[in-house]
């Protein structure tokens, strides 16, 4: 069972790849993209994660647009290199495992990229990062655009984990179940899973994981509320 601890979280899915965590007072915001009314009714972010250049990942449009004043934003120097100088004071850049705290929270940057030879240039190894978030006693881990890279299997002590799985940009279901089997995380959520032209299927990805664990928690959000899927 997942322990108590993640009762302190609250999962808000957003779109694809952007959705919110409330901890206890502080709320984090990860790849805030899309229009503002999407974040009708949630809160001013304190702390700001950002994972890669890509626009379903990073949009200066849609910061310029939330009230990120009081925020702290965590970005590879990739995403840095495209946000204006007024942002600077407020900018932390963490390369591929580098940690900081803020809000007291440990944040470490993790590799995020492709393996197979096809998808190489959609994500180069260091330009953008997956994090892992130290909250209190949990432990939570967002892949970002990744495969199932060594990094990732290497895991340890994972309670919470988001997880891609899209084509042809990311893994397949069966990458990323091998991969959640091996690091074992306590609670599996399934994201980013809109591909071209299609959508992964996370009915199959959940099954496998049980398959081969079922003391795994596999939780599907609704992560596209405004499509037919």
């Amino acid at each position: 069972m997942v322990s108590e601890a993640t009762e302190e979280l609250n999962i808000i899915p957003i779109a694809h790849g952007t959705f919110l965590i409330e901890y206890g007072n502080t709320l984090i915001y990860v790849d805030p993209v899309g229009p503002l009314n999407q974040f009708e009714g949630q809160g001013d972010p304190d702390l700001i994660l950002i994972t890669d250049i890509h626009g379903d990942h990073f949009s200066l449009e849609t910061l310029e647009a939330l009230a990120t004043a009081e925020a702290k934003i965590i970005v590879p120097q990739a995403v840095a290199d495209k946000m204006p100088e007024a942002y600077a004071p407020q900018i932390d850049v963490l390369n591929n495992g580098e940690s900081k705290e803020r809000f007291d929270i440990n944040i470490t940057a993790y590799p995020m990229y492709n393996l197979r030879e096809e998808a190489l240039a959609f994500h180069t190894k260091g330009r953008g990062n997956g994090y892992l978030l130290e909250l209190g006693e949990i432990r939570v881990y967002i892949s970002g655009d990744t495969e199932d890279i060594p990094e990732m299997r290497a895991l340890e002590d994972i309670d919470i984990a988001f997880i891609c799985m899209n084509l042809p940009y990311t893994m397949t279901e069966e990458s990323a179940a091998s991969a959640v089997l091996e690091f074992a995380p306590k609670q599996v959520y399934p994201y980013h899973y809109r591909g071209r032209p299609d959508v992964s299927d996370v009915a199959a990805f959940k099954e496998m994981v049980y398959s081969g664990n079922p003391d795994l928690e596999v939780i599907q959000l609704d992560w596209y509320p405004n499509e037919a899927y």
